[in-house]
């Protein structure tokens, strides 16, 4: 590989970097993320366990928990879509990155593309997040003020 071709490689190598640190926080997210859909979906069995078991006039309250858990259940998982099509366009946006200096192609507008949808899908993740934990601080709040 000529002089030149090797630093092209170390110059792409160099800025995608930053991309990866990126994955980085995105593998972080989705752990969370996962973790909470986890916890939301054992504490929903466990209230259909006492749903089932439990004198219908108690019904009413275990009812809601749960109804509280599904919204947060879809609120983490529109997180996870957005996380893992942020992660993908990361992946895309190093891929692209390489293919073009191997070929020699100007793939800028591609790159800064794949960049603003990756980054915008990130936000879209921590949005849903945030709005998770919106609903998970309310209803904790219903349960120590019922």
């Amino acid at each position: 590989m000529p002089p030149t071709a090797l630093s092209d490689v170390a110059r792409t190598i160099q800025l995608s970097v930053a991309p990866v640190f990126l994955l980085s926080a995105l593998g972080t997210l989705l752990a969370v993320l996962s973790a909470r859909l986890s916890r939301i979906v054992d504490r929903a069995r466990a209230l259909a366990d006492r749903l089932r078991a439990s004198d219908p006039a108690h019904h009413a309250p275990i009812r809601s928990e749960i109804a509280v858990l599904m919204r947060r259940r879809g609120r983490v998982n529109l997180a996870i879509i957005f996380a893992t099509s942020a992660a993908l366009l990361v992946c895309l946006l190093i891929a692209c990155a390489f293919v073009a200096s191997i070929v020699r192609e100007d793939a800028s507008h591609l790159v800064a593309a794949l960049f603003i949808a990756a980054m915008a899908a990130f936000i879209g993740a921590l949005l849903a997040f945030l709005t998770e934990i919106r609903l998970a601080v309310s209803s904790l709040r219903l349960e120590i003020d019922g």
